[in-house]
């Protein structure tokens, strides 16, 4: 049985998690700090990872964003997309999808995939053709995404993350249209950012889900 909403207007968070991540890693942590603000989570899982079933393509799971959007149980206008890492994609994939969506929020996130991708493999590996890679490009084009986005977007970042460099935060401030924020911290790395920053972390979240409220209808419970 579903658990009644902590909110009963509908405003929830829709979190992506990365790829060496299931949702297990995020429950009774995440999403509990998340209620404690007066909003429902839903943490969505990819196909193929935890318990869910299926095989991980990477354009079926950005096809089933649409369906974790609609699971939230709420309009557009009162979710926000948060993604961390690879979630990135499934985050800004959200958005381009449902241009009325409340807020976006990207954590040590990647501005270019492809540059990720090529670093390790090159089409011919893949048995792919540069047609392939230019498909792959479109579909992966964060720049776009985040650029065709109006609504409001927070950034958080560490300045010392190895996997993702910093640069990738920056790019994607950059191309942002609507009022973005960017939240560069000091400590930890690109697996650490939550738990080295923790009161700083989560007062960046809180105070972004306010500005994204409506007035008069928040509900911070902490």
């Amino acid at each position: 049985m579903r658990p009644p909403p902590v909110d009963p207007d509908g405003f929830a968070v829709v979190h992506f998690h990365g790829n060496g991540e299931v949702v297990a890693d995020w429950q009774g942590v995440l999403d509990r700090a998340i209620n404690r603000l007066g909003w429902d989570v839903l943490l969505a899982e990819y196909r193929g990872y935890g318990g869910s079933t299926g095989t991980p393509l990477l354009g079926r799971m950005l096809d089933d964003d649409v369906g974790a959007v609609i699971a939230a149980a709420g309009p557009p206008e009162k979710v926000v997309v948060m993604g961390r890492s690879v979630g990135s994609f499934f985050a800004l994939e959200a958005v381009s999808r449902f241009p009325t969506i409340a807020g976006l929020i990207l954590e040590s996130a990647i501005a270019d995939p492809m540059e990720r991708i090529l670093l390790r493999v090159q089409p011919r590996e893949l048995g792919g053709s540069p047609g392939d890679v230019a498909a792959m490009e479109e579909r992966l084009d964060q720049q776009r995404k985040i650029g065709g986005f109006k609504g409001r977007t927070l950034i958080l970042h560490t300045r010392f993350d190895g996997l993702i460099d910093v640069s990738h935060a920056l790019r994607l401030k950059r191309w942002a249209t609507g009022d973005a924020t960017l939240r560069l911290f000091d400590a930890g790395d690109h697996n650490s950012i939550l738990w080295e920053n923790t009161d700083k972390y989560l007062t960046a979240v809180a105070d972004f889900l306010a500005s994204v409220r409506p007035r008069g209808d928040h509900k911070d419970e902490r």
